[in-house]
């Protein structure tokens, strides 16, 4: 499959960079979910380790100061053992399994990232771990950021619920319904508010509002997403096809036998919207607007970390 990938999809023309402090970072970002104990030693260590969260995060975020870094990797490696749980360990077979998790991580978002030592909650290593990551968002001063990554995270939470309702009813959904969804259970606006927190201060209002930055954003989560969806295919159609894949929904209303057919049309629908992102792009940066530079930047850097990351990932070996 990853064969396919590098054959059939366009490579982002941006450049490609790597933060210098990956490596130490990789380390301390398992240490971190070592003890925050999100994985023991055994499978799940090695297959955390395999995923390679830093080798991703520090391609998303190539320059800025270590610590956010450190934010945005362990983010992404809480997100994979959350992923991980509900794909391959049975968490999210069904809506009513996965119910209890998701109502004790909402409440720890509820808290938005208040100290340490309130009351108890029911969500074990996962909100352990999500209560720091709140933490230390809120330790950068920045309010806005603050509500941005609370309100990204509770998005992807309800998410988990939808694709869990699928699995147990076995069911492929629609392509629109497909899109819109994937964009909250990818978990890519959350980690594009952490890569955004490392750039510097955010947007003012307006120019997040503005709905030429808006259609951007979308496009931006879309590429990441369907990236992803046309890597990573092979790995999540060993046993049986997986629903929540963009190839899978595509071939759903095709006829039988025609998965060539599917992945060649999501390769396409990713490489037309690489067309429309570089020429919405291009517009924005016409207009000299400054505040749009940090979004920007993100977006870029997290498409093409995306791709690159996809083409040594042992994660969809």
């Amino acid at each position: 499959m990853r064969t396919f990938a590098v054959s059939a999809l366009r490579e982002p023309p941006f450049p490609a960079r790597r933060h210098g402090a990956t490596d130490r970072v990789a380390l301390e970002s398992i240490d971190w979910a070592l003890r925050h104990k999100l994985i023991r030693t055994g499978h799940r260590l090695h297959r955390l380790r395999r995923a390679d969260a830093a080798g991703l995060a520090g391609r998303a975020c190539p320059e800025g100061p270590i610590d956010r870094l450190r934010l945005l990797t362990d983010l992404i490696s809480w997100l994979f053992v959350m992923d991980d749980a509900c794909d391959e360990d049975g968490l999210g077979e069904a809506p009513t399994r996965l119910a209890p998790t998701v109502a004790a991580l909402l409440d720890v978002l509820d808290r938005q990232g208040a100290p340490a030592g309130g009351p108890a909650t029911d969500a074990g290593p996962l909100g352990e771990a999500l209560g720091d990551l709140c933490r230390r968002v809120r330790a950068t001063g920045s309010p806005a950021f603050l509500l941005r990554f609370v309100g990204d995270v509770r998005e992807y939470l309800l998410a988990l619920l939808w694709e869990a309702a699928n699995r147990e009813h076995g069911r492929v959904p629609e392509l629109a319904e497909y899109v819109q969804m994937r964009r909250h259970t990818g978990a890519v606006h959350p980690s594009f508010t952490l890569t955004e927190l490392a750039a510097g201060p955010p947007p003012d209002p307006s120019s997040r509002a503005d709905p030429a930055l808006v259609a951007l954003d979308l496009l931006a989560a879309d590429l990441v997403c369907w990236c992803n969806d046309v890597f990573s295919y092979g790995k999540e159609n060993v046993s049986q096809p997986d629903a929540h894949n963009l190839v899978t929904v595509i071939a759903a209303g095709r006829p039988a036998g025609e998965e060539a057919v599917a992945l060649r049309a999501a390769a396409d629908r990713f490489n037309d919207s690489l067309a429309t992102y570089l020429a919405t792009e291009k517009a924005l940066l016409a207009t000299g607007h400054d505040g749009f530079q940090p979004a920007l930047t993100a977006r870029r850097n997290w498409i093409r970390a995306t791709y690159d990351w996809s083409l040594g990932a042992d994660r969809y070996a």
